[in-house]
């Protein structure tokens, strides 16, 4: 009679390798997110009107869509990647115009983090875009 050994740590590690490559299989069987979708329609522009902008999407760390009254969206491309944003969904701004540019600087806000601030980061240019209609 033979005995076979196994340790839980093996065992953890078979669990983690097996849950990474039903993750990865499920991420490529559903291909692009929506959001991935969008064409640009114009040309990008450094401003947006702050009375206009009925609210903002957070998709991830570099990239926000502001929806604006009329139904016009902006997608920002943040020029680099900004730490927490896509995690929290959320950030601030202090501006004293009544625009929000390319030079103005967004600051990630923690939820849970105490009234304490994420890191600042700058936006990039306001590219209009428009989706895909359902077919």
């Amino acid at each position: 009679m033979s005995r076979i050994t196994v340790s839980i740590s093996t065992i953890a590690l078979a669990l983690f390798l097996t849950s990474c490559a039903s993750t990865d299989a499920a991420i490529s069987d559903q291909g692009t997110e929506p959001w991935q979708e969008a064409r640009p329609v114009g040309e990008p522009v450094n401003c947006i009107s702050l009375s206009r902008i009925r609210n903002t999407r957070v998709h991830d760390d570099r990239t926000i869509d502001f929806h604006m009254n009329g139904g016009q969206i902006y997608r920002n491309t943040l020029p680099n990647r900004c730490s927490g944003l896509g995690f929290e969904e959320a950030f601030s701004y202090e501006t004293s115009l009544s625009q929000l540019c390319s030079t103005n600087i967004i600051t990630v806000v923690r939820t849970g983090g105490g009234g304490v601030s994420g890191p600042s980061c700058g936006l990039g240019q306001f590219q209009p875009v428009e989706f895909p209609e359902d077919e």
